[in-house]
């Protein structure tokens, strides 16, 4: 089994035990909204159901992330991620606008909420565990390079929130007895959450159309040229996808134009295996070879460069330039 599979299955085991937690925390909720009467925990409790939703599609798409390349899917199954992220992401804007809807319709009728030392103990029990739980899921997505389990976990911290203005809001009233306080918090929050939506959907998409991630490559082009062969004389047109948890780098690299195939193929396999031992995410890669024409010899720094003996080629001290810029990196 690879090393991308098998991060597939340890994050699908751990995001099948958030979809169970969050069926646990609804339960939770829907007490305390029969409890209080309460539109802000009904609203808390709606937005549950989406978490719920939420966490079943993520558990799918680690599923299909697990699953071996095939015929059909060559590069693996990996960008399914993308596509259940920016589903959750709409389902997030879509709990706002409830959130929003039922808050707005609260301050037009008015509601007296019952009960609130119960309803306040049950709603910050469940803030608790959702932010814990939110808090375990960013940080075991951003290990395992897994954008489901960061918006998982994004979508958790973002409940968490909401959460904790339906708490606030129930002190208030508890001490105040204004109940309008509790349709307004719930409000503000219901806009957040919704911004949070957005930004889920924006990454997502970038996944999902390969958006250049200039910050990566600059990382690496950083990387290549503080530890580059003296054999390479360039490497351009790097590109690079993310496939669920792993990548593809796609690039051409420049060798002398003398070098033998095999000679060539062992100075490529160097730089997978520089690149690869320095990660700790799973990488396919696919470098086309170029060789470096005798016209070329001048932007190059080679002291290992040897002509044939019937080629005579004056010592050129100009222009050096050996992956002090990269050409063409997309």
């Amino acid at each position: 089994m690879s090393e991308t599979q098998n991060t597939s299955k340890t994050n699908f085991a751990f995001q099948r035990n958030v979809a169970i937690v969050g069926i646990l925390l609804f339960v939770g909720k829907l007490i305390a909204w029969h409890l209080t009467n309460s539109d802000a925990v009904f609203s808390d409790a709606m937005e549950s159901i989406v978490n719920i939703i939420a966490a079943f599609m993520g558990l799918y798409s680690l599923y299909l992330a697990a699953k071996p390349k095939d015929l059909d899917h060559p590069y693996g199954h990996g960008k399914v991620e993308f596509v259940t992220s920016g589903i959750e992401g709409a389902l997030i804007i879509f709990a706002g606008v409830i959130i929003i809807v039922q808050s707005v319709d609260s301050l037009l009728h008015g509601n007296v909420p019952k009960k609130l030392d119960w309803g306040i103990l049950i709603v910050a029990l469940t803030a608790a565990i959702n932010y814990l739980m939110g808090h375990i899921s960013i940080k075991k997505g951003i290990k395992q390079n897994s954008l489901v389990l960061q918006s998982s976990g994004k979508h958790l911290q973002s409940d968490t929130l909401t959460t904790l203005g339906v708490v606030i809001s129930l002190v208030l009233i508890y001490f105040t007895k204004i109940y309008w306080i509790d349709a307004a918090v719930a409000l503000i929050f219901g806009g957040y959450i919704m911004f949070v939506g957005y930004k889920i959907i924006r990454k997502a998409l970038s996944g999902i159309m390969d958006e250049a991630d200039l910050e990566m490559l600059s990382r690496l082009a950083k990387f290549l040229n503080e530890n580059r062969k003296p054999e390479w004389i360039d490497i351009h047109n790097m590109r690079i996808q993310q496939h669920g948890s792993g990548l593809h780098i796609d690039a051409h690299l420049t060798l002398p134009w003398y070098f033998e195939l095999r000679k060539a193929h062992e100075e490529m396999e160097k730089a997978y295996k520089l690149i690869g031992e320095n990660t700790d995410r799973s990488i396919e890669f696919n470098f086309h070879l170029d060789d470096c024409k005798l016209f070329r010899a001048r932007f190059a720094n080679f002291r290992s460069v040897r002509f044939a003996k019937n080629l005579s080629l004056k010592k050129l001290n100009g222009t050096r330039r050996i992956f002090h810029k990269w050409r063409n990196i997309i």
